[in-house]
């Protein structure tokens, strides 16, 4: 008990500020700590209820992860002439990787796996685009009567077809749609000129993924060592545990990937081989790189084929090779993603295709093309971060191999210690 509430005790004198009639009421109304009387008056958190401070405390973090967020994805837009190249070099190396690691466990040199490596898949991916080019151009006069006579062909249809169209709505329709197209020809040449800025950027990116790919085969531990330094130290173990348990789900994505797709293209290019279709070859190019997109891809390109074999064969064929592309993607489906991705990413289906759906809308083909691999990639590196592993790591030090291509000290000159270490 205090002295103020013994019996006969004075009782305290207020204060100036006490007795006025605004500061009483707003004393009433926000409490404070009564050092005076050495009482203590609850916070007004205190007074909230549970759920809502919670709710209030989850708010404001997710406001903060949420805009950091948005910035890295704005970031990302900003540069996604770089971004693109660099994230395609990386599903590139984890194909390559593995087969430069097999050469120079069989004592091949370096330099020697390395060139072997780029070589390859300079060669396999030139023969891909040659064989699309050269099949097209052998066929052009052909294709060339198949497509007027298909046009011919559906001309005749909209006469005599259920829609009854005369042939003067035909030629007026047809004069309406010359018509505006020469007064929109300021919308062509502006594509046109869009098309060549954009042919500039592929090869501009296709060089940047090129020499991307090439470091990352040169000196891709010390460029993975480099970014593990960036992090706290405290953070290191978690970050470079992370980093490999992701590496390895990665390789293995883009093999079993490779693979699907490498059957999708064999099935439904011999489809349309059986059917008499043109254009085969490009039909099995287009759908080899179409299943990189998982289960969208290869139906997409797989739409094109049946398209080519309703304008140059008919609806029946068209009917089959629909059904040739069903079967194939059945196959895909029910076989292939269970027994090989399924052990290989560890995904279930309707991630795939709702992480699919919105990396298109967000990035179009690139978000689509990248949105799987990311999402198990992200997903096994949260898992391996929230499992503790990471803690029982041996400690390193993530010093830059010694062994890099352009660096200049000699074999056999020690280094300064304390190199390692900066």
């Amino acid at each position: 008990m205090s002295d103020f509430e013994r019996p006969g005790a004075p009782a305290p004198t207020p204060s100036a500020a006490e007795t006025t009639p605004g500061r009483a009421s707003a004393r009433a109304w926000f409490p404070r700590r009564r050092r005076d009387l050495g009482e203590p008056v609850e916070p007004i958190d205190a007074s909230l209820p549970r759920g809502v401070r919670l709710a209030s405390a989850w708010s404001w973090r997710l406001l903060v992860i949420g805009a950091a967020i948005a910035v890295v994805v704005f970031l990302i837009v900003q540069l996604r002439l770089i971004v693109i190249p660099v994230l395609v070099a990386v599903l590139l190396a984890a194909l390559l990787v593995p087969f430069k690691d097999f050469l120079t466990r069989h004592r091949w040199p370096a330099w020697l796996a390395i060139v072997t490596v780029l070589v390859t898949l300079l060669v396999i991916v030139g023969g891909l685009f040659y064989v699309a080019v050269w099949q097209v151009t052998r066929q052009s006069a052909e294709l060339q009567q198949q497509s007027v006579a298909a046009f011919t062909g559906f001309r005749e249809w909209l006469v005599t077809g259920p829609i009854g169209l005369t042939q003067e709505q035909l030629d007026q329709a047809f004069a309406s749609l010359g018509q505006s197209i020469q007064q929109d020809s300021q919308v062509f040449i502006s594509g046109a000129l869009s098309v060549g800025s954009t042919v500039g950027h592929v090869l501009t990116g296709a060089l940047l993924t090129l020499f991307s790919v090439l470091f990352i085969l040169i000196d891709g531990k010390g460029i993975w060592a480099w970014i593990v330094r960036v992090f706290p130290r405290r953070a290191r173990a978690a970050v470079d545990g992370a980093g490999r348990a992701g590496w390895v789900t990665l390789r293995n994505f883009a093999k079993v990937q490779v693979l699907v797709a490498f059957i999708d293209a064999v099935g439904i290019g011999l489809v349309a081989f059986f059917l008499g279709l043109p254009l085969v070859g490009p039909i099995a190019v287009l759908v080899f790189l179409g299943s990189f997109i998982p289960v969208v891809g290869a139906v997409v390109t797989g739409a094109l084929a049946v398209i080519i074999a309703l304008v140059f064969k008919g609806w029946v064929f068209a009917l089959i090779m629909l059904a040739g592309v069903l079967a194939v993607q059945q196959l895909e489906g029910h076989v292939l993603q269970p027994l090989i991705m399924g052990t290989a990413v560890k995904v279930h289906p309707l991630a795939v295709v709702l992480s699919v759906a919105a990396g298109s809308l967000l990035a179009g083909i690139p978000g689509a093309l990248f949105a799987v691999p990311f999402v198990a990639v992200l997903n096994v590196m949260v898992h391996y971060v929230s499992s503790g592993k990471w803690r029982t790591a041996p400690e390193q030090q993530w010093a830059p191999p010694p062994g890099a291509i352009w660096e200049t000290v000699p074999r056999g000159v020690r280094r300064h210690p304390g190199d390692q270490h900066r």
